[in-house]
C-alpha cells in the first residue's frame, strides 16, 4: 500500500515539464521557481510551525539556495527547452551520478551489481539521446546535468542534518529560504529584462492559474508533505519502486498535454531506462528473500 502511495508525489514531481510548458509557457524559470517554492514553504510552515536555531541558519541558507532556489531553477529551463518525457527520464541518471559522486568524494566503490546496471543506463541514455535521432537542446540538456549534481549535494547536506532537525522543520525551510532567495532574485532580474514580467502580468489567464495551483498545491505541497511522511514508514528501496511513476508521468503527460510522439525505438529505450534504475532493488530484495528463506527452512529443520 505505501508503494502505492509513494507513487502519488513521484507522479505529481514527473508532470511538472508537461505542466510547465502547458499552462505557463514562457514564464522566466526565476519566477517560476519563486511560485513553487515560497507559497509552499509557507503553508507548510502554517500547519506546522517549526523555528530555526541560530546555528542552524547557515546550514539551512545553502541547502535552500541549492536544494530549492538553484534546483528550481534548472528544473524550469528544462521544462522549457526539453520534450517532458526525456526530462523524466533522463532525471533517472541521478543514482548513477551520484555512485560516481560518492565515488570520487568518499572513495566509496560501488558493488558489481550497481556498476553493471549504471553503465547499461548510461549506454540506453547514450542511444536515447543521441543526436542523430533526436533533436535536443544544449540548454536544457546542461541544466539536467546541473539539477542532478543539486540533488546530489543537496542530499549530502540533508542527510547530515538528520540527527540534528526534523525532516519537517528542514523540508519548510528549505522550501521558504530558496524561495525567498529565488525572490529577490526575480526583483533583480525584472529590473533588467522586464518585458517578460510584464507579459505575464498582462497576459495572466485561467490556464496560467490552473498550472501554478498545479505546481504549488499538488506538486510541491502535498506531493513533498506526502514525500515526508512516508519516508517515516517505508524503506528507501520501498519508495524507489513508487518513484517509477515519475518518469511514466513525464511521458504521459508530455502525449496528453504536449502531444509529444517519439518513435517506438524511443519508448523502448525508455522502457529499459526505467527498468534498468529498478534492476539493482529487486535483486536485493530477491536476495534478502533468498536469505530469509534459506534462515527459516535451517531454523525449522534445527
Amino acid at each position: 500500500m505505501n508503494i502505492l502511495l509513494a507513487m502519488i508525489p513521484a507522479f505529481f514531481w514527473g508532470t511538472t515539464y508537461a505542466v510547465s510548458q502547458f499552462s505557463l509557457t514562457d514564464w522566466p524559470p526565476l519566477l517560476l521557481g519563486a511560485l513553487r517554492a515560497l507559497p509552499a514553504g509557507l503553508l507548510l510552515f502554517a500547519i506546522k510551525p517549526t523555528f530555526l536555531k541560530k546555528q542552524d541558519w547557515w546550514v539551512l541558507c545553502r541547502l535552500g539556495a541549492i536544494n530549492i532556489a538553484a534546483f528550481f531553477s534548472f528544473i524550469f529551463i528544462m521544462a522549457q527547452t526539453l520534450p517532458a518525457a526525456i526530462s523524466g527520464v533522463g532525471m533517472l541518471c541521478v543514482p548513477v551520478f551520484a555512485m560516481l559522486f560518492h565515488w570520487a568524494v568518499s572513495g566509496g566503490k560501488p558493488n558489481p551489481v550497481q556498476a553493471f546496471f549504471a553503465g547499461l543506463l548510461i549506454v540506453l541514455a547514450w542511444f536515447l539521446f543521441d543526436p542523430s535521432s533526436i533533436s535536443l537542446n544544449l540548454i536544457g540538456l546542461l541544466a539536467m546535468l546541473a539539477a542532478i549534481m543539486c540533488i546530489i549535494i543537496g542530499s549530502r547536506i540533508t542527510k547530515s542534518l538528520g540527527d540534528r532537525l526534523h525532516w519537517w522543520t528542514i523540508l519548510s525551510w528549505q522550501l521558504i529560504i530558496g524561495g525567498s532567495l529565488l525572490s529577490i532574485a526575480v526583483l533583480c532580474h525584472s529590473f533588467y529584462s522586464p518585458a517578460a514580467y510584464i507579459k505575464v502580468v498582462d497576459e495572466f489567464s485561467q490556464n496560467n492559474a490552473a498550472g501554478l495551483l498545479w505546481i504549488i498545491l499538488l506538486n510541491t505541497a502535498l506531493g513533498y508533505s506526502l514525500y515526508v511522511w512516508l519516508l517515516q514508514r517505508m524503506s528507501v528501496v520501498d519508495f524507489t519502486f513508487g518513484g517509477i511513476a515519475n518518469p511514466v508521468a513525464g511521458i504521459v503527460s508530455g502525449m496528453l498535454l504536449l502531444n509529444e510522439a517519439f518513435t517506438l525505438t524511443q519508448y523502448l529505450l525508455m522502457a529499459s531506462m526505467i527498468l534498468t534504475s529498478l534492476m539493482p532493488q529487486i535483486i536485493l530484495i530477491i536476495k534478502e528473500k533468498m536469505i530469509k528463506n534459506k534462515y527459516d527452512t535451517s531454523t525449522t529443520m534445527g
